[in-house]
């Protein structure tokens, strides 16, 4: 370990957060850094248990004095996004994070930080292994992909678990106390493809989209960010020539708003100065648009190879797709004034050998506008000779008003700061909700530091703010014993 937060306050905290920084931890990637959790937990002494989805779970006892106040269940979860720039070496299956520090700010090195959630896995590990902290009986409680599905707080057994309150700390805003998020599903639209040869006196042209902030598609998508397959689509389909369409990728994952896309296209050699002038002009218009979004939005044409096409059919049918597809916010809330209330987020686009899949995360505090969303997405893959799949269905974490954990938390920040926390819904997903469903007599709240850019390369962490929410914490861990 190279040592790079070493010195940076709090000490423990950031020493724990650049050691699992070094363990690779994409979502589905998991083994090692649950591993190294339970490896932590049974070298302090600590009741320690690994379940088979990787979750881990380590209880320490109450401080002298906190016996008899409810337990407290400190929440995060082990696995990361993995976004990279194309120009970045990384491979994110052995290679560690490259950490480094601008001012205030950690950032890694052309990619994510995975700062969500490590910096929660990191405060957690901090309390357990600290001894000079007053608490009550902990549990930490890490899961397995959240970022992919939240498998891993599906799969957990909520009778596992004895504690009361649940700190989610998975949070991106200091001085927010979260009390309600929205739900989500995975919506995978399906189309089959057939393919013809490619005419020998035709160019292929890769097509590039890049130079998007991107961001989470939760989180940022109020931003109105410009998504690289969204403007794919609309790019082929205001291309006024004939031209055979053989490929198009974009995005990683799916709750990222996609920053880059590409697809191949064929057309005659005399057409192509004509293809590019136009993209040359769509370019124009579209940095026009997204020019407070999107500063740096850029399309690149040049020469490609390829072999195969799409048949006129389902080049047809995938431009369709990529243009009527919901995407972007839905609905906004009427109750709670800034709240996005539905949205949905077309991350991914991939062609295979004999089907294009678009594969979008809907987000929605609302079951039945999640549904909505679901139900107009099926009607269109249907009405285009193809099918929807959904996955990782979880569930709205719901407010509940008279929280005894939320008035803790609220006195707690008001006496710490003289400043009250703003309470306030978010609409990207947390794991609170499933987790109330597995136990309904516990109560949740979430916080965090302040974090920026996440799930994009440029994703960065406040020093200063991780120290303050640490305080926090500890305070009121503290205070438990006295509300």
């Amino acid at each position: 370990m190279e040592n790079i937060l070493k010195g940076l306050q709090p000490e423990i905290v950031f020493n724990y957060f650049e050691e699992i920084s070094q363990i690779p931890r994409g979502s589905g990637n998991e083994k090692a850094i649950s591993d190294y959790l339970k490896s932590f937990g049974e070298k302090l002494g600590l009741e320690t248990i690994q379940d088979d989805a990787l979750n881990i779970i380590i209880r320490k006892p109450a401080t002298k004095g906190f016996e008899n106040c409810p337990g407290v269940i400190l929440q995060g979860h082990m696995d990361m996004v993995c976004e990279k720039n194309k120009d970045t070496n990384h491979d994110f299956t052995k290679d560690p994070i490259k950490l480094r520090t601008e001012d205030d700010f950690i950032y890694a090195t052309g990619t994510t930080l995975g700062a969500d959630n490590g910096i929660a896995v990191a405060m957690g590990m901090a309390v357990l292994a600290s001894n000079d902290l007053d608490h009550p009986a902990i549990e930490l409680l890490v899961t397995s992909d959240e970022e992919a599905g939240m498998t891993g707080a599906m799969a957990l057994d909520g009778s596992l678990l004895k504690g009361k309150y649940i700190i989610n700390l998975d949070s991106e805003e200091e001085g927010h106390l979260l009390v309600s998020c929205a739900g989500g599903t995975t919506a995978t639209s399906k189309l089959p493809l057939t393919f013809e040869n490619v005419d020998s006196n035709k160019q292929a042209l890769l097509i590039e989209i890049k130079g998007l902030l991107g961001g989470h598609s939760g989180m940022d998508i109020i931003k109105q960010r410009a998504n690289s397959n969204k403007l794919m689509g609309r790019l082929l389909n205001l291309l006024n020539v004939n031209y055979d369409l053989a490929k198009v990728e974009g995005g990683s994952k799916n709750n990222a708003i996609p920053r880059e896309s590409d697809c191949i296209i064929v057309v005659d050699k005399k057409e192509v100065e004509n293809v590019k002038s136009q993209i040359g002009e769509i370019t124009n218009t579209l940095k026009n648009e997204f020019a407070t979004s999107d500063p740096g939005l850029a399309i690149e044409c040049s020469d490609a190879n390829i072999d195969k096409v799409f048949s006129c059919d389902s080049k047809d049918k995938v431009i369709k797709l990529m243009n009527v597809i919901p995407n972007g916010i839905q609905t906004m809330s009427m109750d709670i004034e800034g709240l996005v209330e539905s949205s949905t987020n077309l991350g991914v686009v991939r062609t295979l050998e004999n089907e294009i899949t678009f594969e979008c995360a809907v987000r929605s505090s609302v079951k039945t506008l999640k549904e909505d969303i679901t139900n107009r997405m099926d009607l269109l893959a249907n009405a285009l000779g193809g099918k929807l799949e959904l996955d990782s269905d979880y569930p709205a974490w719901e407010y509940t008003k008279g929280s005894k954990l939320e008035e803790i938390c609220f006195n707690t920040y008001k006496e710490l700061t003289g400043k009250e926390p703003i309470i306030m819904a978010l609409h990207a997903g947390l794991e609170c909700g499933l987790l109330l469903d597995k136990m309904p007599h516990a109560e949740a709240i979430s916080l965090g530091p302040n974090m920026f850019e996440v799930h994009t390369p440029n994703e960065h962490l406040s020093i200063s703010s991780t120290k303050n929410t640490w305080n926090y914490l500890v305070a009121i861990l503290k205070s438990m014993n006295v509300q």
